[in-house]
């Protein structure tokens, strides 16, 4: 095996093809009126609450509510009536004591996504139901060295993740930097896809789709559609992206601007990358400078093949990639007397190397799919529980040949030993693998060496092929899940669980 380039590191890193990069302007700790939104407003960023004095008090309510999307009435969830929630903003060693209150006609709960904290009680626990008209407080404790970097919220009940999700139920977090990045501004882009009815009402997904993972017909940024973003020349700002598509790849491209990629994920890059693109699977973030550079630049996702179902079993379905046309999703207009120019960004502590570490134990995990029994339309034939509604009936979305069980462990993994992870994908689709809790080390993808650290919590595997990850189970342990991030793929039941211990 020839070792990667840096740049195939950094491209392969996001989700194992090409790669992107965004922007904005405007402070994004800036706290405003949320408006209706449309096509060439100004750009918005949601409400932030900020930690004080080591911990955080939040009052999250998910419920339904009505928004202006693209100059039309739209009937969608929120978190606190906003279209994303509010961006909560902590340091390394805070508290979050955050009680969430379901209005919702269906159960939930709450996924803190990327942040290292326990699974178990009323921290990150995914197997916990809010059931609709109750309340349930949460208390996650961050570790005092916990890596700063972008991060996000969602549901997590098995069975609604994607339904919520793709309705608007998505949040930032952003855990700060011990020593702060000098730039001019910062911005938060949540970039969410979402499908209207000609009444406004969220489109429901039919069985095709939740086999693709359905992609919605309209993209936003922090719940809007194409606004427009001012700087002026020499601004450096720091844009904080992140994919809370239910199914989308997002491979964006912001042309005529400098970009430079401080990492991917909670992952750090031990110093800045020049970057051209960068493609986000759903579930990933980044974490992004832009230098801003005089005229009109227009931010925009390429379409990106996420494989199809082709001629599977003899289905002769002949489906493709749903991501095939291209989406501006913002304008970057940048004029006015340029400012004075800033010095380096800096660099981070160099990040762990699982390379050099003793290997514990070596797993090979199978993502596949498989006729469903019937072979024909309905729900899944073969859920262990009700809390497992399944699949499509005509595909069956499994991890070494089983589809989730919530009573049943699949892993189990001793606290403070390094494991390595084969992710083998035997199906003609994508699959974004991510694991709670703990991040993974990408050590090799599609049979080639990754030669700088990576570190990710959501990894792509590329269709017919594999990718090998080493993870340290370090400070916790209890149970928690590893799933596609494809969310229609989890909830129909690509989805295991790992207790540590």
């Amino acid at each position: 095996m020839q070792p990667m380039t840096r740049r195939q590191v950094l491209l392969l890193g996001g989700a194992g093809t090409a790669a992107i990069a965004a922007g904005a302007a405007g402070v994004w700790w800036t706290q405003g009126t949320r408006q209706g939104v449309s096509g060439g407003a100004d750009f918005e960023q949601p409400p932030v609450l900020e930690s004080a004095n080591g911990s955080l008090d939040v009052e999250l309510t998910a419920a339904p509510y009505t928004a202006r999307i693209a100059g039309q009435e739209a009937f969608v969830l929120g978190y606190n009536g906003s279209l994303p929630g509010p961006t909560l903003v902590v340091a390394p060693g805070d508290q979050i004591n955050l009680t969430l209150t379901n209005h919702l006609a269906a159960p939930t709960n709450l996924h803190v996504h990327g942040l290292h904290v326990s699974p178990q009680d009323n921290s990150d626990n995914v197997f916990v139901a809010v059931d609709p008209g109750e309340a349930f407080a949460y208390h996650y404790q961050l570790p005092a060295d916990h890596p700063p970097g972008v991060y996000w919220y969602h549901p997590h009940h098995h069975g609604n993740v994607a339904d919520q999700l793709f309705a608007g139920l998505y949040g930032a977090i952003i855990v700060q930097d011990p020593d702060p990045v000098v730039v001019t501004r910062e911005r938060v882009l949540v970039i969410s896809d979402i499908s209207l009815t000609a009444d406004g009402s969220v489109a429901g997904a039919d069985p095709m789709d939740t086999m693709m993972g359905r992609e919605g017909n309209l993209v936003m940024v922090n719940g809007q559609v194409n606004p427009t973003l001012q700087a002026r020349p020499h601004q450096r700002e720091r844009w904080r992206i992140i994919n809370a598509c239910t199914s989308r790849y997002l491979h964006l491209e912001l042309d005529d601007q400098q970009l430079e990629l401080l990492g991917i994920d909670a992952g750090r890059y031990p110093e800045p990358a020049t970057v051209d693109e960068v493609v986000l699977t759903p579930g990933n973030r980044a974490d992004v400078i832009v230098t801003a550079s005089a005229g009109t630049s227009i931010l925009r996702a390429v379409a990106v093949d996420r494989g199809g179902m082709g001629m599977m079993g003899g289905t002769g379905f002949g489906l493709a990639s749903p991501g095939q046309a291209e989406v501006p999703l913002a304008t970057f207009e940048v004029s006015g007397t340029p400012v004075q120019a800033l010095d380096g960004v800096g660099q981070p502590s160099a990040p762990r190397d699982l390379r050099s570490e003793t290997v514990t134990a070596k797993r090979e995990l199978t993502f596949g799919m498989t006729m469903g029994m019937g072979g024909g339309m309905g729900m899944r034939h073969n859920t262990a529980a009700s809390q497992s509604p399944g699949g499509s009936g005509m595909m069956d979305f499994t991890i070494n040949g089983a589809v989730f069980d919530p009573a049943r462990v699949d892993i189990t993994a001793g606290a403070g030993t390094i494991e390595e992870w084969t992710l083998q994908n035997t199906s003609p689709m994508d699959h974004p693998v991510h694991l709670h809790v703990w991040p993974m080390q990408l050590i090799e993808t599609q049979g080639t060496a990754v030669q700088e650290p990576a570190w990710q919590d959501v990894v792509n595997v590329p269709a017919n092929s594999s990718v090998k990850v080493r993870i340290a189970f370090d400070t916790f342990v209890g149970k928690t899940v590893y799933h596609c991030h494809i969310l229609d793929h989890e909830d129909l039941g690509m989805m295991g669980i790992i207790e540590v211990r």
